[in-house]
């Protein structure tokens, strides 16, 4: 269970939540957990097996305090909230801000430097903990240099089509030498570049799971603070795309979803067999190994690590929720910038 701002999510199962005056009072088989006034919550968010007493809607209701459910895997279930909501003006604010050219332009350049940072960070974690092992531990510092040279002008890029190139040139350079910080079997996992519609080898298999993992989580915190995950600022709108998980999941893909991946690779966790070819040349993974991977989330979710702005640690899995909760209060005005998690 954690509490930022005034926002509470209980993440423990089993718990209940139950009404007492006018508190919320959480408790695991009988033993209180927490307890809080009203009047200090905006909202909660409740993980997996947790569940409410009836007059706790009626609480929250009366107080504008929402109360969203997710899957303990972090998937957006359903939302309980009272008939008159701040959630329409934050859409409409987020929606009249896609249209500021000048928004979408400094939030892009926010995002691209979480994105920028955390690439850099895997990488010179790679080298500093196996560089002996690397097979061309030269261009990867290279990449690592050009990485940090990219973060320098990112600032003071002009348009979002200058980002966006920046984007795609730093994408081809840090996936360009992916395959040197793959230690183990580099004939079942290998990468020579990054193919995504169908994924065409092992490792683009793995990472391409990982990365609809990842938007499905950020689309899920997304939706639990108000967000339209379709509308984003960095990304272009298209029917059916989560635009703004898209743009939020930039500064989690290497820390996140590319580490697990090379972690369940160098550890010699995977089936090497567990993966099929079909005939249009996609890659398949076996349900074993997709198992395997769904547990590894799981686990790298429970994992704290320190959050800069909070200035304490949180689970993994609830640090998008806490980025959903930056961007919404960075789209009230609440903050001046939206700050990224930069992984140290």
């Amino acid at each position: 269970m954690k509490k930022l701002f005034s926002s509470l999510f209980i993440t423990t199962q089993e718990t209940y939540i139950s009404k007492e005056r006018e508190n919320i009072v959480v408790s695991f088989h009988g033993k209180e957990l927490f307890r809080a006034p009203i009047h200090l919550i905006n909202s909660v968010a409740c993980f997996g097996n947790v569940a409410c007493s009836p007059f706790v809607f009626g609480l929250c209701a009366e107080n504008d305090v929402s109360v969203s459910f997710f899957t303990e895997y972090g998937k957006f279930i359903a939302k309980v909230q009272s008939p008159i909501s701040g959630n329409v003006l934050l859409r409409k604010q987020q929606y009249k801000y896609c249209d500021d050219a000048k928004f979408c332009l400094e939030t892009a350049k926010s995002i691209l430097i979480g994105k920028l940072n955390n690439s850099k960070t895997v990488i010179n974690r790679a080298l500093r903990d196996h560089e002996e092992k690397m097979s061309f531990p030269d261009k990867i510092k290279q990449v690592s240099a050009s990485l940090q040279r990219a973060l320098n002008n990112v600032l003071s890029a002009e348009t979002l089509d200058i980002l966006r190139g920046m984007e795609g040139d730093a994408a081809n350079s840090y996936f360009g030498v992916f395959d040197g910080l793959i230690l183990n079997d580099k004939e079942t996992f290998y990468m020579n570049e990054r193919t995504r519609r169908p994924p065409q080898d092992n490792v683009n298999c793995l990472l391409s799971f990982a990365y609809t993992l990842l938007a499905h989580d950020v689309s899920s915190a997304l939706e639990g603070v108000g967000l339209d995950p379709q509308a984003g600022f960095f990304h272009k709108d298209r029917p059916g795309r989560p635009s703004l998980a898209l743009d939020l999941m930039e500064e989690f893909r290497s820390v996140i979803a590319d580490r697990l991946i090379l972690t369940l690779i160098n550890l010699s966790q995977l089936d090497k067999k567990g993966f099929t070819k079909s005939q249009n040349g996609a890659v398949i993974m076996t349900d074993e190994n997709r198992k395997i991977l769904l547990d590894a989330y799981r686990k790298r979710k429970e994992e704290e690590v320190f959050h800069p702005f909070f200035k304490e640690n949180i689970q993994i899995g609830i640090l998008f929720h806490a980025q959903a909760l930056l961007f919404a209060r960075y789209i009230r005005g609440d903050i001046d910038a939206y700050p990224p998690f930069i992984w140290k």
